[in-house]
């Protein structure tokens, strides 16, 4: 009888394991889920930041394009609508190239829009940078505009 007692406590210790094996798995998937969770929400925050740049860059280009205006610094406030922030730069570079078939310059203008979009009050914001929601897209695009000149009906084609 002697030999029977010894084994008692087998079972216990063994299912002590298994519990804590367990445990320790459970922990694991929670972490896991969680750390997902967040990239997740990291992305679609990612992804409006790039639609409010695209936004910014659209808004310049139509600026830029259809009343020749071109400013620095002009913040568009799309809080209410996303949090986000958006800062649209644009340059214009004139220069003549060419002439048309009466001997006058052709005008061109090059504009470059470059817009930053950040969930901040100001964009670029480097001391929002060290929070770990901060979240900021930059998207820049080229456009070039020819000054049209009066059509020559009736002109002969070269």
């Amino acid at each position: 009888m002697t030999g029977r007692y010894r084994q008692t406590g087998f079972g216990v210790i063994a299912a002590l394991v298994i519990m804590v094996l367990l445990a320790s798995l459970a922990a694991v998937v929670i972490r896991t889920s969680t750390g997902q969770q967040a990239a997740s929400g990291q992305d679609i925050t990612a992804t409006y930041a790039n639609q409010a740049a695209r936004a910014g860059v659209e808004w310049g280009l139509y600026q830029a394009l259809t009343s020749s205006t071109c400013n620095t610094n002009q913040v568009l406030n799309f809080t209410t609508q996303n949090g986000f922030t958006v800062v649209v730069n644009c340059t214009q570079t004139n220069f003549n190239e060419g002439v048309n078939a009466t001997g006058a310059a052709i005008g061109k203008t090059i504009y470059v829009i470059d817009s930053i979009a950040c969930n901040a009050a100001a964009c670029p914001n480097a001391a929002a940078a060290a929070r770990g929601d901060y979240v900021e897209r930059r998207r820049m695009a080229t456009a070039g505009a020819t000054q049209a000149g009066p059509p020559n009906p009736g002109a002969a084609c070269n």
